[in-house]
């Protein structure tokens, strides 16, 4: 998959709809400090998901939303897509026959929020799943923000293990482990609970069955004294 295209509208410092296009080769973005531009690398980073507003110098996750300005007030939604060219090679099969693929994600002042892939509504797991083993995503290789690059190549070889994973397309092997994982330790959590209380049942139904027996001998002794 090829990034194709960003629009954002009332994300951060775009109130207006503004759309960005990547054509073939290098786009490069280039403006004054205060611009905008480190913006719409967090757009980005945003409607792929990442959940931190440190992650997005934020504090706080409305921070994403325009806040208006002395021109203009704010808006009540921010709202983000980001479109890919499927070359149909590192997409998921159920995506396979999309000409494009566009993910977007919405979020209200009231905080409500919503994901969407080629405008069907999706979780935000969906959107993860997606882009696992493409290098893709809040915290693959194919985004490298200011200072990080430095931090790479002095870092540990344990600590560069991640994105050598995922440049090797291991990591959505190891996701979907853990999530077997989970469902399997889930299961087995049932199977104790189900098994407590099979238990219990069953030692309500002997301790009935013995009553009842005594009420009947006991009967028995009062009829034939």
């Amino acid at each position: 998959m090829r990034l194709k295209k960003l629009q954002l509208h009332g994300f951060k410092t775009f109130a207006d709809k503004t759309e960005v296009e990547f054509a073939d080769g290098v786009t490069a973005i280039v403006g004054p400090n205060g611009s905008g531009k480190s913006n719409i690398g967090d757009g980005i980073l945003w409607v792929l998901g990442e959940q931190k507003a440190s992650a997005l110098r934020g504090t706080k996750a409305a921070d994403v939303i325009f806040a208006g300005s002395e021109s203009r007030p704010a808006t009540g939604m921010a709202e983000v897509h980001l479109t890919f060219q499927n070359d149909g090679r590192s997409a998921p099969a159920q995506y396979a026959g999309f000409g494009e693929i566009t993910i977007t994600r919405r979020l209200f002042r009231n905080g409500d929020s919503d994901y969407a892939i080629n405008k069907t509504p999706c979780r935000l797991l969906d959107i993860t799943e997606l882009f696992l083993g493409t290098g893709v995503g809040t915290r693959a290789y194919s985004i490298i923000e200011q200072g990080r690059i430095g931090l790479i190549v002095s870092a540990k070889p344990e600590d560069r293990r991640s994105i050598l994973e995922e440049a090797a397309g291991v990591t959505k092997y190891k996701a979907r482990r853990k999530q077997a994982e989970r469902k399997l330790d889930a299961t087995e959590q049932n199977l104790l609970r189900l098994s407590d209380v099979v238990g219990e049942v069953g030692k309500r139904h002997t301790l009935g069955l013995g009553d009842a027996v005594n009420v009947y001998i006991g009967a028995e002794d009062v009829a034939h004294p």
